[in-house]
């Protein structure tokens, strides 16, 4: 290892590890976030760890308690839960930074009395100015002037009116870490200015809460986006103050995850991205199993020739040394297969309870069903779990089931063949001679390909699609002959002889 590298950093694991998840409440929970919130809470279970939830809510303009609440929504949902934080509490509360200024006030004023952090009364226009008559390039910004200000000049800005920002004193030397995903890095002596910790008038910035915060609450591995990765050198710099200050005794430890990009090009997936919007993506019927599996396959994964595993698995072997630095591609598709894997793995019961939420919005049930409506639900489920990716298409598979009129998809009326209606014709001769209490789904089989492959001559498909069509309106549908016992002799009749009517 490098000797720059800062000899206080960290050596925790197993049980002392404490990593967190410290969000703004600003908008929708998106799949970059939660994937974040993801890596962090698998990295602690598997561990033995801690994971912290804290949430950085002081941009009062931005900032929402609708947001914070979709926060709490969207980890629940998913079923990550935190050892510490908003909602639990614990022994570094409050973890709202909106509730911790006198804390900041307080490192504040130990930073000033330790000489790392210094008074600076330069405006903008004093900077651009310095630099334009010493030949530097203005976009080098400010060029560390205030740092050796005697009392009197201290004063004499204040007599202005003046209020100081405060500003971090940099080390003049490389700033290295080791990325837990990256390995060494070093940011050069001099790529960086002072830079600004609290403004004028006393309002502390990201820069100065959000390490002050992990110093505090004893986080030790800081996991987070590589987006963030510039501002490392900023953290190791203030991290370097808080340690000589006394406010810790240690340096974390460092590991940015790959950017997550769109389906297609090479942009990161925008928050407006309808794949990144979580909420939307639980609309269209993923399941917390299904989703957490596939998020964590954005930047890792589990083995070569594996992509389904369930939430135990994760723990078991995630490492975040293991974290791919390459960008991960969102891929609806894949996501979708995963999400069906898992759908599929669902026991019988569970998977038609989770129906009822999809069906209930489309209007087919009640919530709680009726009885009626529970046992054809029941009975429906097993028929469309092996075939469904997304819960939000049970009102399309089986709201049939649940009406009393067939309404008729257009493409399937056009994959009606020419003789449709004789088909139909002889399926219901074929049907009336079944036995109403006898009426299975082996003896609809049964009578239908008597009558329509050996009566008729017809092949399977051409045969059952327009009885498909009739009874189900779609040319997709669970099983057509279970669908059928399902709906019973008189009412599956009817179907048939509706469609004939309306062809006619």
């Amino acid at each position: 290892m490098s000797a720059a590298i800062d000899p206080r950093t960290t050596t925790a694991s197993g049980t002392d590890v404490r990593v967190r998840f410290c969000p703004s409440p600003t908008g929708l929970p998106h799949v970059g976030m939660v994937r974040t919130a993801l890596y962090n809470w698998a990295y602690a279970r598997h561990t033995g760890g801690k994971l912290i939830f804290r949430v950085e809510d002081t941009d009062a303009a931005r900032d929402s308690e609708e947001s914070y609440r979709q926060l709490v929504d969207a980890l629940t949902w998913l079923e990550i839960d935190w050892d510490e934080g908003v909602e639990k509490g614990g022994p570094h509360a409050p973890y709202r930074q909106s509730q911790r200024r006198e804390i900041y006030a307080e490192v504040l004023e130990r930073l000033i009395a330790s000489g790392a952090v210094y008074e600076s009364y330069s405006t903008a226009e004093e900077i651009d100015a310095r630099n334009e008559a010493a030949g530097r390039a203005k976009q080098l910004g400010y060029d560390n002037f205030d740092r050796d200000l005697t009392d009197e000049q201290k004063a004499a800005f204040r007599a202005e009116g003046r209020e100081p920002a405060y500003r971090l004193r940099v080390p003049d030397h490389d700033l290295t870490y080791v990325d837990l995903i990256r390995g060494e890095v070093t940011f050069p002596a001099g790529s960086f200015p002072d830079f600004v910790v609290v403004r004028a008038g006393g309002q502390a910035l990201y820069t100065f809460t959000n390490p002050v915060d992990d110093a505090l609450m004893g986080i030790t591995h800081v996991i987070r986006g590589e987006d963030l990765m510039p501002s490392t050198a900023r953290q190791l710099a203030l991290y370097a103050a808080l340690n000589d200050a006394g406010v810790t005794d240690f340096v974390p430890r460092f590991g940015h995850m790959p950017l997550v990009l769109g389906e297609t090009g090479n942009k990161k997936l925008s928050k407006r991205d309808p794949q990144a919007d979580l909420f939307l993506l639980r609309e269209k019927g993923f399941i917390h199993e299904g989703l957490l599996n596939y998020l964590s396959l954005l930047g890792w994964s589990i083995a070569a020739d594996r992509d389904v595993f369930s939430r135990d698995e994760l723990v078991a072997a995630f490492d975040i040394a293991d974290v791919n630095p390459n960008p991960a591609r969102f891929d609806q598709k894949k996501a979708e297969s995963i999400n069906g894997d898992h759908i599929r793995m669902l026991e019988p019961a569970d998977f038609a309870s989770r129906l009822v939420p999809y069906l209930h919005a489309a209007g087919l049930v009640a919530n709680p069903p009726t009885a009626a409506q529970q046992a054809t639900l029941d009975a429906a489920a097993p028929l469309v779990q092996e075939r469904m990716q997304l819960l939000g298409e049970a009102s399309g598979l089986l709201g049939f089931l649940f009406r009393d009129e067939v309404a008729y998809d257009e493409d399937a009326l056009k994959s009606l063949p020419a003789n449709a209606g004789e088909v139909l014709v002889a399926s219901v001769g074929a049907l009336e001679l079944v036995p109403e209490q006898g009426f299975t789904a082996a003896a609809v089989q049964e009578a239908l390909a008597g009558a329509l492959i050996d009566g008729l001559g017809l092949k399977p498909r051409v045969a059952y699609g327009p009885l498909r069509v009739a009874v189900s309106g779609r040319r997709v549908s669970p099983p057509l002959f279970e669908s059928m016992e399902l709906l019973g002799k008189a009412e599956s009749v009817r179907r048939l002889g509706a469609l004939v009517q309306y062809l006619s």
